[in-house]
This record gives C-alpha cells, structure tokens and sequence, in this order.
C-alpha cells in the first residue's frame, strides 16, 4: 500500500510539474500534421502555402526518386526522378488537410504533365505524396472533385511518402528572401496575386 501511494505521489508530481511548464510556454503542446505537395517549381508552392493561416512552416525538397541525398543540379537534370515539393507542416485545429488540398489544385495546372508553364521536366510533375492512409483517401477523393473543374483530364499523380530530402538552404523561403528576382517577380508574384495572397 505504501509503495503505491508513493508511486501516485510521484505520477502526481510529474503531472502537475508538466502542467506548470507547460502553463509557462503559453498553454497544451500543439499537435501538428504534414502535407507534401510537388507542383511545379518548389518556390512556388512554398510562397504559396506559408501565407496560409494554419500553417506553420513549409520546406522546399525534394522526393519520389531513387537517388539518396540529391543536389538541386542532379534533380534538374531528371535522372533522379525526384520531384520538386513544399512540405508543410500545419496546424489541423486552424486548417485542414482537405483545405490545403484545395490550395493545391489553385496553385497550379494539374492538367499539364511534367510541366508548369516555362519549368519543363518529371521533377516538376504534379504530384501529392501522402503521409498515411487518411491522407490517401481524402487525395483521391479531392483529384475525383477536382477533375469537375478542367476540361482536360488531371494528371496529379497520388503516391506514398518515402524519404522527403530538404533542398539547400538557398531555396527555402526564396520568394521572401529574393522577392525582386525575375522568377519572383514575373511567376511567383502574380500567382500569389491571382491567389489573393499578396
């Protein structure tokens, strides 16, 4: 009896010492969720989704080839066959996966293969890699709604997540960091306005 009574004391302790500091960083840990959407130039999609409210960071990378840590020049050279994307993370008490894949379908053409206007290639293929099972299903579900919207079929592949390679530090937050660089200004600025983001 002793010994669980001091057992409940120490569980007790725990509790209330985890509340406290927890209290101390401003309430209960988030949970947080990710998405990984490939759709054309990873700039794009970064630009795009980090304006969103909810979500939290978004990562350009790289993934759905064969080839282990890749560079930006082996991706572009389409041997890889990696994929450039935006992987998100996101809070799902403030946006959801299907609202995230809603942006996905405005960000670009999904009826396009291997293309996003002038960036031809199979890395800039539209592509969503999903994270599980749930993901999977509201994918395929959304493509399906989706397709009520384009004359021409949609190519969005739909895939298993596999091992995402974070692209060189160069290109994350690029829009931000270079927002009067001709990609930036000629691509991605009037995206974001067309999108009502900027």
């Amino acid at each position: 009896m002793r010994l669980n009574l001091i057992t409940l004391t120490t569980f007790l302790t725990v509790v209330l010492t985890t509340s406290v500091v927890l209290a101390q960083k401003g309430g209960t840990m988030k949970q947080t969720e990710q998405a990984t959407f490939g759709g054309g130039c990873f700039w794009c999609m970064e630009a795009i989704f980090e304006r969103l409210d909810g979500v939290l960071s978004v990562e350009a990378g790289y993934t759905g080839g064969y080839k282990a840590n890749p560079t930006y020049e082996e991706v572009c050279s389409g041997t890889t066959g990696h994929a450039e994307v935006a992987q998100i993370t996101y809070d799902p008490t403030k946006i959801s996966y299907e609202q995230l894949l809603e942006m996905f379908w405005k960000a670009h053409d999904p009826t396009t293969l291997n293309r996003q206007g002038a960036d031809v290639g199979t890395q800039y293929r539209s592509v969503i890699f999903f994270h599980n099972e749930q993901q999977k299903l509201l994918a395929e579900h959304s493509r399906a709604t989706a397709q009520k919207y384009y004359e021409d079929p949609i190519v969005t592949e739909i895939q298993p997540l596999d091992k995402f390679y974070k692209a060189e530090n160069y290109h994350q937050d690029y829009y931000k960091n270079n927002p009067n660089a001709p990609y930036c200004t000629f691509v991605i600025r009037p995206k974001l306005k067309k999108l009502k983001l900027e």
